[in-house]
């Protein structure tokens, strides 16, 4: 798959001359073993029952965003094990916050394929290359919470995924980027070892509805704020229908 190569040092200068953030790409060597390690060690080793569910909704090509829950930072090793490249063929390119990529972790998680985005003052050129990788028809992984919520509530949305998606979609028409919620679930709070661990999968939400005759900034804020409103709700519907289960598998246990 396509990637974007980005310089060795942790700044770049951007066509103005100002200094713009380092871009990410796969490493061809580390990002196959970190997948391994994850799928046939990491993540078996540590957990207990693992389900998951909703994996025919992941697309085999074209873009995509994966919206998952953020419960625990397990979240980021769980959703390869589940949709990752020994699944769907795919490599998946997290958005992680400025915080996260430095020193020895952020060495690794650009050659992962993460890119870093700073929350409190978003630059133009973190957000581009977000846009960059959807029109090379990647699959990205953005945390719609924000932080982690380790509560099993669905938080507010915040805003950037769907201003990337509809923004995204408006500059390439056909495009087709989707958005797929994803439920995951622990059990408790923090993880321990050998609890259980749910992954769900839901369908997706095509962006290209949001855009549809909206060709003004005006208009395409209004798509991205109604794209947020579903997603939320689109999550919110599954994190209760799971909840409706399991409290049902537990009233039939203790009957």
């Amino acid at each position: 798959m396509k990637s974007s190569e980005f310089p060795e040092s942790s700044t770049a200068l951007s066509k103005g001359g100002a200094m713009a953030p380092a871009q990410s790409r796969c490493s061809p060597l580390l990002t196959p073993l970190a997948y391994f390690l994850g799928r046939r060690l990491v993540v078996p080793a540590y957990f207990g029952p693992i389900t998951i569910t909703g994996q025919q909704h992941l697309p085999a090509s074209g873009p995509v965003i994966l919206a998952p829950s953020h419960r625990a930072r397990w979240d980021s090793i769980l959703i390869p094990f589940a949709a990752g490249r020994l699944v769907t063929g795919r490599d998946l390119r997290f958005m992680v916050t400025a915080d996260e990529v430095k020193g020895l972790q952020g060495w690794f998680i650009r050659r992962l394929g993460g890119f870093a985005v700073n929350v409190r003052r978003p630059t133009v050129a973190s957000l581009r290359h977000g846009i960059d990788l959807l029109l090379d028809h990647e699959m990205l992984v953005i945390y719609p919470e924000g932080g982690i919520r380790r509560d099993d509530r669905v938080r507010g949305f915040k805003p950037g995924l769907a201003r990337l998606a509809v923004q995204a979609e408006a500059t390439a028409p056909g495009l087709g980027v989707q958005v797929l919620p994803v439920d995951i679930y622990y059990g408790e709070a923090y993880p321990s070892w050998r609890c259980p661990a749910q992954l769900h999968i839901g369908e997706p939400l095509p962006v290209a509805a949001y855009v549809q005759g909206q060709d003004s900034p005006e208009g395409l804020k209004t798509g991205a704020t109604q794209l947020t409103h579903d997603l939320q709700a689109r999550l919110e519907a599954m994190v209760a229908r799971r909840q409706a289960a399991l409290g049902a598998q537990d009233s039939g246990q203790s009957q």
